[in-house]
């Protein structure tokens, strides 16, 4: 099923919100590469083989190296992640894994040592928005592989 062409304009809207959360964080505090770290990390831990395939082509295209987007799923056991995008992996891992955890005190405080209140909010905005992605594509099998960059 093509859940675009079943509701274009309620896509329409998603896509809309996306582009605007994007830019937002772009032209911000996120604009150095690490939304394409967040998108993929977010789709790793969801299991959406559609958006790690967009997202890694995408993070490619844009300068990330292989050595990192490999090792991305383990992230703590590795040296190749500076500690403002550790605080940034840790907080999209408890976003998404939210449901009957919350958010600790300690992680926001971290977090928000790396972070001002707008690029947080960027932040958890940009990790809201690719769940959503996520949650569609599982849902409706979007086919892995078939993505291809602008």
């Amino acid at each position: 099923m093509n859940y675009f062409s079943a509701n274009p304009a309620g896509l329409k809207t998603l896509v809309d919100v996306q582009r605007h959360v994007s830019k937002a964080a772009e032209d911000g505090e996120l604009g150095d590469g690490l939304l394409g770290l967040i998108y993929t990390r977010v789709s790793q831990i969801n299991g959406c083989a559609y958006c790690i395939d967009m997202h890694t082509k995408d993070a490619r295209r844009a300068g990330e190296s292989e050595q990192r987007l490999y090792a991305l799923s383990a992230w703590r056991e590795t040296p190749f992640f500076t500690p403002r995008e550790r605080a940034a992996l840790a907080w999209a891992e408890a976003n998404t894994l939210i449901a009957g955890r919350g958010i600790d005190d300690a992680l926001f405080d971290a977090t928000r040592a790396h972070f001002s209140e707008q690029g947080l909010v960027d932040l958890t905005l940009a990790i809201c928005t690719i769940n959503a992605w996520n949650r569609l594509s599982i849902s409706f099998s979007a086919d892995a592989g078939s993505y291809r960059p602008d």
